[in-house]
């Protein structure tokens, strides 16, 4: 079985309004990179509630780690905080200007959770589902015909025909 390998991104920063549109833009731009241009207005907004909690609500400071890791078919966006306090989901009805981060979490998200870290602080994170490679790569051309041999003739003596050819390609992207 082949499987493809973990991607892995992580920014420090400081929580702080200026710095939430570069993440989101970091993050927008790694997720181009790796060919999830579907995942990237969720995790865009999951990345800017958590980052905007932190700015409200974490005590000492304001510096967090944003991770995101693509493992198989799944990818984890997690924001690392020094604040042990873990949050709760407020009951704010739609009209409401605050308190429904985690909510639109939820919503947007297959799963979410949040940890308390390792060191000090605590952990919140969600995940997306990802396309797989098949989806994300263009299907390879069909040859074989009993007419053309198992490859056009234009290629066919540049390529040796293997049993790992004929089961498909990989490829390393980023």
């Amino acid at each position: 079985m082949i499987s493809e390998p973990s991607r892995h991104c992580a920014v420090e920063l400081q929580a702080l309004p200026s710095r939430i549109g570069q993440v989101r833009r970091i993050i927008s731009a790694q997720l181009r990179y790796w060919h999830l241009d579907p995942l990237i207005d969720h995790a865009a907004l999951g990345v800017t509630e958590l980052l905007t909690n932190v700015h409200r609500h974490a005590q000492p400071d304001k510096s967090c780690t944003v991770e995101i890791e693509l493992l198989l078919d799944r990818l984890t966006v997690s924001v690392h905080d020094h604040d042990p306090r873990l949050p709760t989901i407020c009951d704010a009805d739609s009209s409401a200007t605050s308190g429904r981060g985690l909510a639109m979490i939820a919503a947007v998200s297959e799963s979410w959770g949040v940890r308390p870290s390792d060191g000090a602080g605590k952990v919140i994170w969600f995940t997306l589902p990802a396309p797989s490679f098949t989806t994300v790569l263009p299907p390879l051309p069909v040859y074989g015909s009993t007419t053309d041999g198992p490859f056009p003739s234009d290629i066919a003596g540049l390529v040796e025909p293997t049993a790992a050819g004929a089961r498909g390609r990989s490829a390393v992207v980023g």
